[in-house]
C-alpha cells in the first residue's frame, strides 16, 4: 500500500465517468458497449483525464442498468466479450490512463447463484449471506404492516418483499431485484474480498464503492422514528455509517490491499456522511479510504419533502458547505469534487443557465470545482455542457426511482403536467441519455434506435460541434487539466474562501508555498464588481474569450488570477 506521509498520485488526477450504457454503441442494438469506450479512449487522452471509472459492466439483468449484479467475475453480453475487456484495459494503461471498476457490494441481483441458495430454505447455509426474517407479529403474512420493520426503499414502498417459498420477507434498501448482503457473515466478507482480488489480479486500477457506507446495519434492526412523508420512515439511522462500518472496511483494505505494491484508487460513495464520518473514512493513517463522495451538496436545491420537491440552491449555503468540507478535511483526509453523476441532472440545467449562458455557466461550474482542494470528477457529457434530456413523456423514462415517483404521485392526486416538470429537472434519466457525439442520427451514439431517447438538441450540442466552436467547453476543461496538472498549488495549496456572505460571488484562495491563485465567479446573469483586493493580479484562466473589465466581471464569469504580494497581504 501507499505511504501514507506522502502525497498520493491522484492529488494531481481528474477522473472521468463512463456509463456504458450511454457512452457509445458500436453494434447497432441501442446500447453501449465495451468497443465504444475502446474508440473513443483517444478523445479522452485528448481531454486530459488520467483514470476512467467504469460504471458497472458485469453480467446482471438490468433492472437497474447494472447495479444488480448476478456474477462480479463475468462481462455481461450487452457490453461485450471477456476479450474486449482486457483490450481496453490495455488500451487505457498504453495511454498511460488508469482503470477503476464500480464495486457494488451492499446488494446483489436476486438472480445471483447466493441469494437463489440463500432463498432457497431457511436451512441451507448460506441464509445468513442476505438478511431473512419473518412477519411482524399480529400480521398475517404479505399483508401490509406485516413488514419485520417499518424502513422504506430508497426508491419507493417497503424495504421489505415476502418470499413466499421460505415464508420470510428479505431487505433491500433499494429495488426488490437488489437484496442487501449481510456483512456480519464472514462468508459474504471473504468472498467479496476474494472478487475485489480477482480483479486486481487482473489488472484494473482500483474501485468506485457504491453505497459502502450502507453495508454495516444496526443488527437488531429497529423500527425507525424518522418519517418519510409516507407509510414508512426513514432507515437511514440504522444502516448509514453503521456500527462495523470501519471495521469492515479496514478488514477490506488488509485483505485486497495490504500486501500489494501498487498505487491504487479506492473512492467510496457514502450517502449521508458527515464531515466527522468523511474524516474517519479518508485518513490516511486509518488505512479505509483514499476518498468520498458526499451529497450534502446535492441536496441544497432539495425541499422539504427531499428529492422531488424542487427549491432554488442558494449560493451562500453552497460556500458554507464547500468551506466547511475544505477546511475539515484539510489536514486529515481527503475531497471529491464533484457536481454530476449517472445519479444527478445535468449540473448545467442543474446550477447554471442551459440556454442563454450555457458555455459560461458550464465552465463556471467546472472552475470552482476542479480548483478547489481535491479530485475533481467529470461526468460523461460535462466536458461539452450537455443539458437535461426535455423529455415530456412518461414513456421516455427509464429510471426504477423515476418511474416508482411518477406512479406514486399521479396515484395520490398529483397532476401528472407537474409530476414530468419535476422529473424533468432531477430524474436520474436526465444524465443517462446517450453521449452526443456528432449532429448525424441518434447523435452518433448508434446505427439503431437508442435504449433511451438522445436529448432532442444533439444537433447544436455535440463533441465535434464543440470542439471546433470559438466557444469549446471542451477546450476550457483541457485549459483547467492542465493548470491543475502543471501546478502543484492547485492539487495541494490551501483552500481559503473569500466574501462567504456574498450571495452571487463565488471566490477562494489556493496557498502553496510563495504561489497563490485567487478565483473569482459571478453565479448570475447579470454584471458583479470585483472587489477592489482582488483587481491587482495577473489572469490565468478565465471563459471569457474577450478582455473584460478588471473591475466587473461578466454574466457567469469565471476569473483565475495569480496573485501579486501587493495583493495577496491585503482583503478578506
Amino acid at each position: 500500500m501507499r505511504n501514507p506521509y506522502q502525497p498520493a498520485w491522484w492529488t494531481n488526477a481528474v477522473v472521468y465517468q463512463i456509463y456504458p450504457r450511454s457512452f457509445a454503441d458500436t453494434t447497432g442494438d441501442g446500447i453501449g458497449d465495451i468497443s465504444g469506450v475502446i474508440e473513443h479512449l483517444d478523445y479522452l487522452s485528448d481531454l486530459g483525464v488520467d483514470v476512467i471509472w467504469l460504471s458497472p459492466i458485469h453480467e446482471s439483468p438490468q433492472h437497474d442498468n447494472g447495479y444488480d449484479i448476478s456474477n462480479y467475475r463475468r462481462i455481461d453480453h450487452l457490453y461485450g466479450t471477456e476479450e474486449e475487456f482486457d483490450q481496453l484495459l490495455s488500451e487505457v494503461h498504453r495511454r498511460g490512463m488508469k482503470l477503476i471498476m464500480d464495486l457494488v457490494v451492499n446488494h446483489t441481483s436476486d438472480e445471483h447463484s447466493a441469494f437463489v441458495v440463500s432463498a432457497s430454505s431457511r436451512s441451507n447455509v448460506s441464509r445468513d449471506s442476505y438478511f431473512w426474517r419473518d412477519p411482524r407479529r399480529g400480521f398475517s403474512p404479505d399483508e401490509p404492516g406485516a413488514e419485520p420493520n417499518n424502513w422504506g426503499s430508497i426508491f419507493g414502498g417497503s424495504a421489505w418483499t415476502y418470499h413466499p417459498g421460505t415464508e420470510q420477507y428479505y431487505l433491500h434498501l433499494f429495488s426488490p431485484h437488489q437484496p442487501d448482503l449481510n456483512w456480519e457473515s464472514t462468508r459474504v466478507r471473504r468472498r467479496v474480498y476474494e472478487m475485489m482480488n480477482w480483479w486486481l489480479d487482473r489488472g484494473i486500477d482500483g474501485f468506485r464503492m457504491d453505497a459502502i457506507n450502507f453495508i454495516s446495519k444496526r443488527p437488531s434492526l429497529p423500527d425507525s422514528p424518522v418519517g418519510a412523508g409516507g407509510m414508512y420512515a426513514n432507515g437511514a439511522p440504522f444502516y448509514v455509517s453503521g456500527p462495523r462500518v470501519h471495521e469492515f472496511l479496514q478488514e477490506m483494505m488488509r485483505a485486497v490491499f495490504g500486501y500489494r505494491t501498487n498505487d491504487y484508487l479506492v473512492v467510496g460513495e457514502t450517502d449521508g456522511v458527515t464531515v466527522e464520518e468523511a474524516v474517519l473514512f479518508t485518513d490516511s493513517l486509518r488505512g479505509e479510504l483514499d476518498m468520498v463522495f458526499q451529497f450534502e451538496h446535492m441536496r441544497l436545491d432539495h425541499g422539504p419533502g427531499g428529492k422531488w420537491d424542487h427549491v432554488p440552491v442558494k449560493l451562500r449555503d453552497l460556500k458554507t458547505i464547500a468551506n466547511r468540507w475544505q477546511r475539515s478535511l484539510a489536514d486529515r483526509g481527503w475531497n471529491s469534487l464533484y457536481l454530476g453523476n449517472h445519479d444527478q441532472p445535468r449540473s448545467v440545467s442543474r446550477f447554471g443557465d442551459d440556454t442563454g449562458y450555457r458555455y459560461e455557466s458550464a465552465t463556471l461550474w467546472a472552475t470552482l470545482f476542479h480548483l478547489q482542494r481535491g479530485t475533481p470528477f467529470i461526468y460523461q457529457g460535462e466536458e461539452i455542457g450537455m443539458t437535461n434530456a426535455g423529455f415530456t413523456s412518461i414513456e421516455q423514462y427509464r429510471d426504477l426511482e423515476s418511474l416508482a415517483y411518477y406512479d406514486y404521485a399521479v396515484n395520490r392526486g398529483m397532476r401528472k403536467e407537474h409530476v414530468l416538470d419535476t422529473l424533468g429537472r432531477v430524474s436520474r434519466d436526465n444524465a443517462r441519455t446517450p453521449m452526443q457525439w456528432n449532429e448525424s442520427p441518434h447523435a452518433g451514439f448508434s446505427t439503431g434506435k437508442p435504449w433511451i431517447d438522445v436529448n432532442p438538441n444533439y444537433p447544436s450540442i455535440n463533441a465535434a460541434a464543440d470542439r471546433a466552436a470559438e466557444k469549446s467547453v471542451f477546450r476550457y476543461y483541457q485549459r483547467l487539466i492542465a493548470l491543475r496538472h502543471n501546478s502543484t498549488v492547485v492539487s495541494l495549496g490551501d483552500f481559503e474562501m473569500v466574501d462567504p456572505g456574498d450571495p452571487l460571488l463565488f471566490a477562494f484562495r489556493r496557498r502553496l508555498g510563495d504561489e497563490e491563485l485567487s478565483v473569482m465567479c459571478n453565479v448570475s446573469g447579470g454584471p458583479l464588481p470585483v472587489p477592489a483586493y482582488l483587481r491587482d493580479s495577473k489572469l490565468v484562466l478565465g471563459n471569457y474569450i474577450e478582455p473584460g473589465s478588471p473591475e466587473l466581471l461578466r454574466p457567469w464569469e469565471a476569473r483565475v488570477h495569480r496573485l501579486t504580494r501587493s495583493t495577496a497581504s491585503t482583503g478578506v
